[in-house]
């Protein structure tokens, strides 16, 4: 069984319908890949590495990552934390806005409660994943733990991969960013951005610019999330785009770039080729933005995700 571990923050999602009605439920860039890949391909372990409080919302989050089937061993719990909240609102574009309290979550306390139990149960693990927003919001001085940690999963083989998200607000400044992203990019064997984020942080919008900028550093699979129409793929063996039918009922991007990275971990873990990982990947967020919230309704999402599947059989035979 592949075994792969995620690191980073969930909190309580708060959604405001257009009625002014107030729906509820559990979230995160990192939490949301961890529950598209655990939806995609079930047989693998998926494991949330986070900190939550001893609070009544830890323990519904808790329950939360249960009934999805992610594992929660490696979850820790602060005394004096709780999770963050936010609020997300949608224009008529699908496009979000948020508001946020997360200053003292539970989440930022993760490094200081490090245990050899999770080192070594991470240093087992057959992939790594975590992101610019798991980065941004640890403490300055729990950096270099992260650090050394990280090196550590390196060294026992597990390969990482590292999604930029770039969040500009969660951040000092943007040189702090990219003297954390370049550490990241250095550590990283599959780096999965959206062309946003280079345009945003180093003032690259051009792919080969983007493709240029990553050649120093040893990324096996660069995944670039090109907006609507495209996906392009740079590996030691070539490189190629992929075009993307846009979605035309766009509802909520929330999460679209999330699913895309849990079903494509998740494929190339079960052996798909690039190619079909990448299709997968982009069933899984066409479909997701087409619903309200980060996670959407489970048998709408695997309904979709296994039908592909069935087509790739189809082609194989």
């Amino acid at each position: 069984m592949q075994k792969v571990v995620l690191f980073g923050e969930c909190m309580l999602e708060l959604r405001q319908a257009p009625n002014n009605l107030m729906f509820r439920s559990f979230a995160g860039d990192v939490f949301n890949t961890a529950v598209y890949q655990k939806r995609a391909f079930a047989q693998q372990s998926v494991s949330f590495m986070s900190a939550l409080g001893k609070d009544v919302i830890s323990q519904e989050l808790m329950q939360n990552c249960q009934q999805e089937g992610i594992e929660t061993a490696l979850i820790r719990h602060s005394a004096h934390h709780n999770p963050g909240i936010y609020l997300v609102q949608t224009d008529e574009h699908g496009e979000r806005s948020f508001l946020y309290w997360r200053e003292n979550s539970a989440a930022r306390q993760m490094m200081k409660l490090l245990d050899e139990e999770v080192r070594q149960q991470v240093c087992s693990a057959d992939l790594f994943f975590f992101s610019g927003i798991s980065l941004a919001i640890l403490a300055l001085e729990d950096r270099a733990v992260f650090w050394q940690f990280l090196s550590e999963v390196q060294a026992a083989g597990v390969n990482i991969a590292f999604d930029p998200n770039y969040r500009a607000r969660l951040w000092t400044s943007p040189e702090d960013a990219r003297q954390q992203f370049a550490l990241a990019f250095a550590a990283s064997s599959i780096v999965l951005p959206g062309i946003d984020d280079f345009a945003t942080l180093y003032g690259l919008h051009d792919l080969k610019d983007v493709v240029t900028f990553c050649q120093p550093f040893n990324i096996q699979e660069l995944v670039i999330k090109n907006g609507p129409n495209s996906v392009f793929c740079c590996t030691p063996e070539g490189e190629f785009s992929l075009p993307i039918t846009p979605v035309k009922n766009v509802v909520d991007t929330t999460s679209a770039g999330d699913s895309f990275n849990g079903v494509f971990i998740g494929a190339r873990l079960a052996a798909y080729d690039l190619k079909q990982a990448i299709q997968l990947a982009a069933s899984a967020a066409g479909l997701v933005i087409q619903h309200p919230g980060a996670i959407v309704p489970n048998e709408n999402f695997t309904a979709v995700i296994n039908e592909q599947k069935l087509v790739f059989e189809h082609q194989a035979n």
